[in-house]
């Protein structure tokens, strides 16, 4: 054999590093083996020697021993993660529950409830509206709105409130008729001679006949009438011209029994200005004009309605009170009889009343006989008073004369 020729290595020829490698490799699978065994025994020891008490509170570990790891914990704990980061995500895109919103119960009106017949232009309708508010929750009124937006007094071919006035309270019977009008009626005027212009004396002649006889259309039927002012307006002249045609309205209606609602100073600040926001029915500040300065937002048409339903209520009485309710079979309040009233009567003789024997009442007796007459009936027969005693305020007597053995004592 050659010297230089490699022999094959036997067992006994094996270096120690390879034995060393052997033995870790060895020496690992059987901690593997043992890892669980150990901490399977440890978590078995540990749950045999927890007391009752500890079972029924649902505590894991005793408080004086040592907790062992648990292999598998961070794998529960990722699982148990995921349902609460999906609940997290839900609340947040959930949108949030909100309480239904509860109605208020509509108040049914009686059948002979009474009505408020409006009449007017555009202003009377935003009156209508607010009377309706007032009026909600009163079963025994009716606010019935018949205003027309563009009409008035002037312009009678558009529209000819004197002939149609009468056509609704035929129809609907009103209780009360509130009119609210002029605020179109600031235009020429054409009579039956002539063509009046605005602001003139035949102008307003005309027009003070025209309000009286469209007044008289509603006291001549014995209805109470509520004629509502105008309010300022934005514009200077427009309000000036609301001032005049107030005062127009107040002093007709008046004189044929009727009566003017003033509204001026609901819708004026203190120095008698025209104001876009002020305070409404509650107090608090609102707008009550529209951006045109003339008219009415709903609040200025409820505060408006103020102003109509004081005197409206106490025209109606107790008809416009909310309380006011129908009686019928259902609600009619007891009476408190008995059942049978014959048991509960005891006749009563009206000759005997006490039922003793006796022939007077509250122990009457006859008056005494006298024979002398008393001092009123000397006074009021003879005229005769009796004296009053010396030195009262009312003895009127002169003292008498002292004779001369008496002056001659002194």
């Amino acid at each position: 054999m050659p010297a230089d020729a490699e022999l094959p290595m036997t067992k006994t020829d094996r270096t120690p590093i390879s034995w060393l490698a052997l033995a870790l490799a060895t020496a690992a699978l059987c901690l593997g083996a043992l890892a669980p065994v150990r901490v399977a025994e440890a978590q078995e020891q540990r749950y045999q020697r927890r007391s009752i008490l500890d079972f029924f509170l649902g505590r894991r570990y005793l408080d004086d021993e040592p907790q062992v790891p648990d292999v598998e914990q961070p794998r529960r704990q990722q699982r148990k993660r995921l349902p609460a980061q999906k609940a997290v995500i839900n609340t947040r895109t959930a949108s949030p529950v909100r309480p239904p919103v509860q109605e208020e119960p509509v108040v049914q009106k009686l059948g002979d409830a009474r009505k408020i017949l409006i009449v007017g232009d555009f202003l009377a309708s935003g009156l209508g509206d607010g009377l309706t508010a007032a009026f909600e929750t009163s079963p025994g009124v009716v606010v019935e709105a018949r205003g027309n937006i563009s009409s008035g007094l002037v312009r009678d071919d558009y529209y000819d409130w004197p002939e149609q006035l009468p056509k609704m309270i035929d129809e609907l019977k009103p209780a009360m008729v509130v009119v609210m009008i002029g605020a179109n009626d600031r235009q020429q005027m054409v009579t039956d001679s002539a063509k009046e212009k605005f602001r003139t004396d035949g102008w307003f002649a005309e027009y003070r006949r025209r309000v009286l006889f469209f007044g008289k259309e509603v006291t001549s039927r014995k209805i109470p009438l509520l004629w509502v002012g105008l309010p300022a307006f934005e514009s200077d002249q427009m309000t000036a011209d609301a001032v005049q045609m107030n005062q127009l309205y107040r002093n007709q209606v008046e004189s044929i029994g009727g009566e003017f609602v003033d509204i001026w100073d609901g819708f004026v600040d203190e120095n008698g200005t025209f104001i876009v926001t002020g305070s409404d029915v509650n107090g608090q500040q609102v707008r009550l004009r529209t951006s045109d300065g003339i008219n009415l937002t709903q609040a200025g048409r409820r505060k408006l309605a103020f102003y109509v339903e004081k005197p409206a209520r106490r025209i109606l009485g107790t008809q416009a009170s909310p309380d006011l309710v129908r009686l019928d079979e259902s609600n009619l309040p007891g009476l408190g009889l008995p059942t049978n009233p014959v048991e509960h009567t005891v006749p009563i003789s009206l000759s005997d009343p006490n039922l003793d024997g006796g022939a007077e009442l509250l122990g009457a007796r006859p008056p005494p006989v006298t024979l002398t007459k008393s001092p009123r009936d000397l006074l009021v027969e003879q005229g005769e008073m009796t004296p009053a005693p010396v030195g009262r305020v009312d003895d009127y007597h002169m003292p008498a004369a002292k004779t001369p053995a008496e002056v001659s004592v002194k």
